[in-house]
């Protein structure tokens, strides 16, 4: 004895639905992938400072030294690599943090200094100078990197 299966056209067209959607589903998915994989990576943007003295003789006659980051602000975008090229031109060598990113160098006389970072939240990050905290060390030496 045979059996007899009736499917309404109801579900027959439910099924075809759902399977239509898990299709074009999968078709996006598999698409935003493939946009993804062959896009170009961001190109860096790259930023140049330098260290920087300032010097002057006080009403007293004491000598007054103060470092500082030059350009003292930039502004970068969030989600785009960034090359800082920090060339040392005065002091010995100036030990820095960006405090926020989790980056650290050391830039030194006469010498380039690259570090490389992508900033992922919005926000204005200060880059200091360990070397020159306050004014007793001849600072503070801090530069702000401003994350859009």
């Amino acid at each position: 004895m045979s059996k007899v299966y009736f499917i309404h056209k109801r579900k027959l067209y439910l099924a075809f639905a759902l399977a239509g959607a898990v299709i074009l589903a999968l078709a996006y998915l598999r698409w935003e992938q493939a946009i993804l994989a062959s896009g170009k990576p961001a190109e860096a943007a790259v930023y140049h400072l330098v260290t920087g003295e300032f010097s002057s003789t006080g009403p007293n006659g004491r000598k007054i030294e103060v470092y500082r980051w030059d350009p003292g602000h930039i502004v970068v975008s969030r989600g785009q690599p960034v090359e800082l090229q920090i060339t040392g031109v005065n002091g010995a060598s100036h030990p820095f943090v960006i405090e926020g990113l989790d980056v650290r160098g050391i830039v030194r006389k006469g010498e380039t200094t690259v570090v490389r970072f992508t900033p992922e939240h919005a926000g204005t990050y200060p880059i200091i100078c360990l070397t020159h905290r306050d004014l007793e060390q001849n600072g503070p030496m801090v530069g702000y990197i401003t994350v859009q």
